[in-house]
């Protein structure tokens, strides 16, 4: 299996993102926090044992108690510093899901499965640990996610070297992460994509907040070459010609997929059988059927 990212990188990132400590720089993770408790919350459902993925600071555990839905909720994560007072923590690689077959009713992951090096695995990994009728929810960053600083640095460096290197992580197609469901033996897969902008200073500003977030590349393939200043100052000057407002100020996007499946259960709707249906199609809608 290739491997894209480089995991020891993401460690490194995320280990410094959390000495620097910059409240500020968690904004995506508190947006995706309170959306996935909202989709807990109207859930009919109560679970008793719950997991967080990666959650990083601890924010989509602490939404996710407040719902009342959940009697317990264990944290998984990579390093104990992550660890806080409010749920326990045990430690597991990005690649593990730690947790017996048909153990949890509800496992959450909020922005890292985007980072496995085996993301199908991953996912079956969850499956095989929720019960039957278990709800696994995640949010991982889709295709169009930082569309724009992708572009500049890529126009930036074919401009002065005549070339180009990966600076900025592949992201998933919507499709491919319902396929990845369906895949993974999810009963009810869902998936829907909502797009958030943040507008910055300029490509430094961007830059900053991606290094608070731990989310600069970990890109196995990436280029060891050292990047001039500068490189940097004509990519900002390229985001701006291309990416600004006409107050001056850039834009950036995250394209950020939610789903959900469920863990086969009995009694979970199920299509019907081709054939099986006791009115034809146009009957239902008071029209002529025409043969081919």
């Amino acid at each position: 299996m290739e491997k894209i990212f480089d995991q020891s990188l993401v460690e490194a990132h995320r280990a410094r993102a959390l000495r620097n400590a910059d409240p500020k720089a968690g904004f995506l993770l508190d947006i995706v926090a309170e959306e996935l408790a909202e989709r807990v919350g109207v859930v009919e459902r109560h679970f008793d044992r719950a997991l967080e993925l990666h959650g990083y600071t601890g924010e989509t555990a602490r939404q996710l108690m407040a719902t009342g839905k959940i009697d317990a909720i264990e944290r998984i994560e990579t390093d104990a510093r992550f660890s806080s007072t409010e749920a326990p923590v045990t430690i597991a690689s990005l690649e593990e899901v730690p947790a017996e077959p048909e153990s949890v009713n509800l496992i959450v992951s909020p922005l890292s499965l985007h980072l496995t090096n085996d993301t199908p695995g991953a996912f079956i990994q969850v499956r095989r640990a929720l019960k039957p009728d278990g709800l696994f929810l995640a949010a991982i960053p889709g295709s169009g996610t930082l569309q724009e600083l992708r572009e500049a640095l890529l126009a930036a460096e074919a401009e002065l070297t005549g070339g180009a290197s990966p600076r900025v992580i592949p992201f998933a197609d919507v499709r491919d992460v319902g396929a990845l469901l369906q895949r993974a033996g999810f009963a009810l897969p869902v998936t829907d994509t909502e797009t958030y902008t943040v507008r910055y200073d300029s490509l430094f500003a961007l830059i900053r907040d991606l290094r608070a977030m731990g989310m600069t590349s970990p890109l196995s393939a990436r280029s060891r070459t050292p990047v001039s200043r500068r490189f940097f100052l004509r990519a900002a000057e390229i985001y701006a010609e291309r990416f600004s407002d006409p107050d001056g100020r850039v834009r950036a996007t995250f394209s950020i997929i939610y789903l959900s499946g469920w863990a086969p259960h009995e009694s979970q709707q199920k299509p019907l059988k081709p054939g099986s249906a006791k009115q034809r199609l146009s009957a239902a809608l008071g029209t002529k059927e025409q043969p081919l």
